[in-house]
């Protein structure tokens, strides 16, 4: 699985990196295929500064994404994994459902 992080406006740090790697290798229980994982980070300068997290997940036919906003970065990842991890069960289950017919 190839990751892309990228940051808007400002320099990730490692640690945030590599919290971002941890919790994608989570997706790996639910598909084995999936090729390209891309993860965008950005921030609103606005009132409570939203920090803002995109991932789009590249699986075999199809692209999966997921945006979520929150005052803190992790918090916003971490939601956007729970969002794609339900998108890969639907899959699954389809999957399932298609070869017991």
């Amino acid at each position: 699985m190839n990751v892309s992080i990228t940051a808007r406006k400002f320099k990730a740090h490692d640690t945030l990196k590599e919290f971002i790697k941890d919790e994608l290798k989570s997706l790996e229980k639910y598909s084995e295929e999936i090729f390209d994982v891309d993860v965008i980070l950005s921030y609103q300068n606005v009132k409570g500064n939203i920090k803002i997290a995109e991932l789009i997940l590249h699986i075999p036919g199809q692209v999966l994404a997921a945006t979520e906003e929150s005052d803190d970065f992790k918090k916003s990842v971490s939601a956007c994994i729970e969002k794609i991890e339900r998108q890969l069960q639907k899959i699954k289950t389809k999957k399932s459902a298609a070869r017991i017919k």
